[in-house]
């Protein structure tokens, strides 16, 4: 009877095993292959990391010499429950960013399953092969998978190193083969992949122009952009660079040399990282820093913290406020877009139409035709491209479904963000919904941010729906202390849930549903 236990509790443990190893990759993954990432995802789902440690103590009850038959009967018991709960908290679950079996996945899959053949070849020196030494070394492997996943990470940096410069030096070469190429370098606490998106429709009216896809704004989403996309006959690469510590965009920049810098923004996005306001500005700084003598930099005029921290000292500033060299004006809204003028240093001035909504995506756009202005382009030949803008995926996209309207905000809000994609939605008429998880990486300001933005939201909502019950508790409270309607108010278990409570919603007038964010699985 033992030894059918013994069978069970071997095969339930391989199960957690694979299983455990599968779901600390997603996490692994999700978080950019980062320590700090993982253990802020472990410190708020405690049961992934006390479970498995649950699990030594009736083995090492097991282990003990002395017992009786019934009482090992009993400590196998509650072991085989122990792996039957791993099993189902590691069980595979609709996922809004699935596991990617990437070539370096596949080499901690590869280093992960050689340490585990490693510890099977010890135990067998040390204690020979009987049903007791697999049974331990069956448990130990169950309640190590997390941990023997970033052990393996940690075998594989040399490796990972290795290659990564391989690549590095690969895009180097690439690009000093073609010394007339116009390099951009983009970045912003917020803004930057818009902004892209924006220049690269109308710096293609005249130039052959190539730019880092979706959000390849880390040194090795250049890389393989460089590498895998740059020809000859590109004029201008439009380089998003992204950071969450100190010295990211000085990376990318000893990389890709560039001769012309975008500071989008400076605000207190992944505050969390970066400790402190001064260390953003400072890393956004960068870029500029690593411009040649005279090389051309604009700025988003209208940021405080770019003039709080005198960032648009001798840049190309442009926004809506009055004093920058390019000015947005007169700006109306509709349901259809937005129309507005923009007036240039030289003193031309022409009106634009676009389908996107909301003033930042105007401010940004003015952005991209100050850049393509001084670049050579005249402001009337600019007009077609602004009127043919789509707004980067997931950046206030206005998706149309019978007689529902989503704006899709989707991709990493902060506090300005939010703030304008509210106001762009109480500019709808309506039943307006919001749908959010609130936001991250916002340090000690998170619980702030999280309450004002509850606080806003019900002043523009007529129903806010809350995606997670942990991370939302300070949005809630805003909006709880906002007396808002508790009738429209709702905190859904997931995205799927939240969307069939929004698709519930009974109303004989257009439903204006805004996405405000959507975190990925490790933080809900």
């Amino acid at each position: 009877m033992i030894n059918a236990f013994f069978i069970l509790i071997f095969v339930t443990a391989l199960a957690a095993i694979t299983l455990g190893v599968r779901y600390t990759l997603h996490m692994f993954q999700q978080g950019s292959y980062q320590y700090r990432s993982y253990w802020r995802y472990m410190k708020t789902h405690p049961a992934m990391t006390l479970l498995p440690l649950a699990g030594a103590v009736p083995l090492l009850g097991c282990l003990m010499e002395g017992k009786s038959l019934a009482a090992v009967l009993l400590l196998l018991a509650v072991e085989w429950f122990c792996l039957l709960l791993l099993v189902f908290l590691y069980r595979p679950r609709a996922a809004k960013k699935k596991l990617v079996i990437t070539a370096r996945v596949k080499r901690l899959i590869a280093t992960t399953a050689l340490l585990y053949g490693l510890a099977c070849l010890a135990v067998w020196a040390m204690a020979g092969l009987s049903w007791w030494s697999l049974f331990a070394l069956a448990m130990l492997g169950a309640m190590a998978g997390p941990y023997v996943v970033l052990l393996a990470n940690l075998v594989n940096r040399p490796v990972e190193k290795g290659i990564n410069r391989y690549y590095v030096q690969d895009a180097r070469r690439m690009l000093k083969a073609c010394p007339d190429l116009k390099i951009i370098g983009i970045t912003g606490s917020y803004g930057k992949t818009s902004v892209k998106y924006y220049l690269h429709t109308l710096l293609s009216a005249r130039y052959d122009v190539l730019m880092t896809p979706e959000s390849f704004n880390t040194p090795m989403g250049v890389v393989k952009t460089i590498r895998g996309s740059l020809k000859a006959t590109h004029e201008i690469f439009l380089c998003e660079m992204g950071a969450r510590h100190v010295g990211d965009i000085k990376e990318i920049c000893d990389i890709v040399d560039p001769q012309i810098g975008v500071i989008t923004s400076l605000g207190y996005q992944h505050l969390e990282t970066f400790k402190s306001l001064d260390n953003i500005v400072g890393t956004k700084r960068e870029l500029f820093d690593a411009l040649p003598e005279g090389g051309p930099r604009f700025v988003n005029g209208d940021n405080e913290f770019v003039k709080q921290y005198g960032v648009n000292q001798k840049a190309v500033t442009y926004g809506l406020e009055e004093g920058n060299a390019y000015r947005a004006t007169d700006l109306e809204y509709n349901e259809k877009g937005t129309r507005f003028t923009v007036q240039a240093p030289d003193g031309s001035r022409e009106e634009f139409t676009t389908r996107l909504l909301g003033e930042h995506n105007v401010i940004n756009i003015t952005g991209a035709i100050a850049l393509s202005h001084e670049l050579g382009i005249p402001l009337e030949k600019l007009k077609i491209p602004v009127r043919r803008l789509e707004g980067a995926p997931h950046r206030l996209q206005p998706i149309v479904r019978g007689n529902t309207i989503i704006i899709d905000d989707a991709y990493n809000s902060n506090p300005n963000g939010a703030h304008m994609a509210l106001k762009t939605l109480g500019m709808f008429r309506g039943v307006r919904v919001l749908v959010t998880p609130g936001m991250v990486e916002l340090g000690e300001q998170e619980d702030h941010y999280n309450y004002e933005m509850g606080k806003e939201a019900a002043r523009h909502c007529d129903y806010i729906v809350l995606v997670g019950r942990r991370q939302t508790e300070s949005i809630a409270r805003g909006v709880t202390d906002a007396a808002f309607d508790r009738e429209h108010f709702y905190v859904a278990e997931n995205l799927q849930d939240a969307m069939n409570y929004v698709y519930g919603i009974v109303t004989n007038q257009k439903l204006i549903v805004l996405l405000e964010n959507d975190l990925p699985d490790s933080y809900l």
